[in-house]
């Protein structure tokens, strides 16, 4: 797809909506899962917390209690489990700490915050007598006439541990997840924009003549433009049809006085006379040239024209036989598949000046070939190149430009007006192709015609 297509545009926001909203929720779930083991964590150390209060409890004098805790890491030394007791009234008492410590100590965190209520429990990450990381608890407490600080800290890699298992199956089933979202995202754009394409193989049909308007139902987003297409298309239609009406009324209204004068001065045999009867001829072909030219003009410019070339060029072999039959010439078409983009008419007009002119001057041989190539480099249509090939005399470089000269004769024993490849060069611009002359493999001219295609 490219960067600039709808698909990819509604592709990108999914993907990245998807993305934004996975991302909040798993760094927000992600969040919550550690707020929930470190609650946990809490619980654990204030059940191993309340039971070294309750041993102090059942004796007045710290040094006689004997604290068993269940836990056995709290005996191993640096285990990363430690609890400790000191007195709170009497700095010279000494206190109580687990084996674990061995011979180290825990800072209190009331220390660290004399101000808070000595009544509320305090929690914190500290570090460890090993650097390691602790999760510390502390409270104090009443006994007697003693006042005890109590503290217990295990190691937080058992916190880290489960949020990064947590963690990681979190990522997996959201990325999992998003590329589910995204793919389910693809399907229904690649659905919904569906209709757009078989709009865009009938707009294709219109283009190469095998359809006039956009037909069959359409989404209710889109019937609004595939209204105003078809309004369009009817319109250039009809505008193309009035103009060559009018073309047609002008020719009738400027013919007419014409022939009048023509047929007034064919009698004449002095010099105005003649002058006269000579601009009246030349008006009539200027009139003539013209016409065409508007007429083509407008066949460039409407839509959905579009002519098979085979039969064309089948049917002026024919009859370019038939009118050249005493010459006894044999005529090749070697063509296949191919629409020209253009009306039937100007195609036989091009072809058949191209064959008749092939037909003067070949000693016995023609052949016509239809190839498919770029028109040009910058143009996405490809083009019909119809060759004309002719073992006739040929012509030179100098004598081929000439030939396309508007009424220049070459030799004036063959018949003609001089006009038919100065015709077939002026059609052929008109459409964006061009006329080009030059040696043929079999000894004469080749011309090269190339045209505006139809592509399937």
């Amino acid at each position: 797809m490219r960067h600039n297509s709808l698909a990819a545009r509604l592709l990108f926001a999914a993907a990245l909506w998807v993305t934004i909203v996975l991302t909040v929720t798993g760094l927000t779930l992600s969040s919550y899962y550690k707020g929930l083991v470190e609650r946990g964590f809490d619980q654990r150390l204030n059940v191993y917390l309340k039971t070294l209060v309750g041993g102090l409890a059942r004796e007045s004098e710290l040094e006689q209690v004997n604290f068993n805790i269940g836990e056995p890491r709290f005996e191993l030394p640096l285990s990363g489990w430690y609890w400790q007791i000191g007195r709170r009234d009497s700095s010279e008492s000494p206190g109580r700490s687990s084996p674990s410590l061995f011979d180290r100590n825990l800072s209190f965190l009331i220390d660290q915050d004399p101000e808070k209520d000595e009544t509320a429990t305090r929690e914190a990450y500290v570090q460890g007598p090993d650097k390691e990381e602790l999760r510390q608890i502390e409270r104090i407490i009443q006994v007697g006439s003693a006042r005890y600080i109590v503290t217990v800290a295990g190691e937080t890699s058992e916190i880290a541990a489960e949020v990064e298992a947590f963690n990681s199956s979190l990522l997996t089933t959201f990325v999992l997840l998003g590329l589910g979202l995204v793919l389910s995202a693809a399907i229904q754009v690649l659905f919904g924009l569906r209709p757009l394409k078989k709009i865009s193989a009938q707009i294709a049909d219109i283009r190469a003549g095998r359809s006039l308007k956009l037909e069959g139902d359409v989404p209710a987003e889109v019937e609004p433009l595939a209204r105003e297409l078809n309004a369009l298309l009817e319109g250039n239609r009809d505008i193309v049809q009035r103009a060559r009406t009018q073309a047609g009324n002008l020719a009738h209204a400027v013919k007419t006085p014409l022939s009048v004068i023509l047929n007034e001065t064919s009698q004449g045999t002095d010099p105005a006379t003649e002058k006269i009867r000579e601009q009246a001829l030349l008006m009539r072909q200027q009139i003539d040239h013209h016409l065409d030219r508007a007429r083509v003009s407008a066949g460039v410019l409407m839509v959905g024209v579009a002519t098979e070339v085979r039969p064309i060029l089948d049917a002026l072999a024919r009859t370019m036989t038939k009118v050249h039959r005493d010459r006894d010439l044999q005529i090749d078409v070697q063509a296949g598949d191919g629409l020209f983009r253009g009306e039937q008419q100007d195609l036989e007009e091009m072809v058949g000046n191209l064959l008749d002119n092939a037909c003067k001057w070949a000693a016995g041989r023609i052949v016509v070939s239809v190839d498919a190539g770029p028109l040009r480099a910058s143009a996405q249509h490809a083009s019909l190149t119809v060759t004309v090939d002719d073992d006739g005399p040929g012509l030179d470089a100098d004598q081929r430009e000439q030939a396309l000269a508007r009424g220049h004769r070459l030799d004036e024993t063959k018949p003609g007006s001089g006009l038919g490849l100065a015709i077939v060069s002026e059609l052929a611009a008109l459409y964006g192709g061009v006329l080009q002359l030059g040696a043929s493999p079999m000894g004469g001219l080749r011309a090269e015609l190339k045209l505006p295609m139809v592509v399937a």
